[in-house]
């Protein structure tokens, strides 16, 4: 027996998705700006559990998961990148500070 997901209830339309729109935050939130990023993993978040309730278009469900991935990753790495950055200029101050100290 196949499960069918629930539907919105009769006489209320269903929302379209936003898969298109989700996707592409991720991949400029990738490129080049890390808000896209955020903007994809919370609005794919939410459009999922629309999806999953019902009262959103299931059509866009793989663009809208992707997105939602790429945003994740997107802040992953900007955060990874933040503190490698955080630690190098520690380090450069370090070695200036040591360098300027024993003349």
């Amino acid at each position: 027996m196949t499960q069918m997901p629930p539907q919105a209830p009769a006489g209320m339309p269903v929302k379209p998705h936003r898969g298109g729109m989700i996707l592409a935050f991720g991949i400029i939130g990738l490129v080049c700006c890390v808000i896209f990023a955020i903007l994809a993993w919370v609005m794919g978040s939410g459009d999922l559990k629309e999806m999953a309730a019902g009262r959103m278009d299931r059509t866009g469900e793989g663009m809208t998961k992707a997105g939602k991935i790429i945003g994740m990753i997107a802040c992953i790495l900007q955060i990874v990148g933040f503190v490698i950055w955080i630690i190098a200029v520690a380090v450069g101050a370090a070695s200036f500070s040591f360098r300027t100290s024993g003349m």
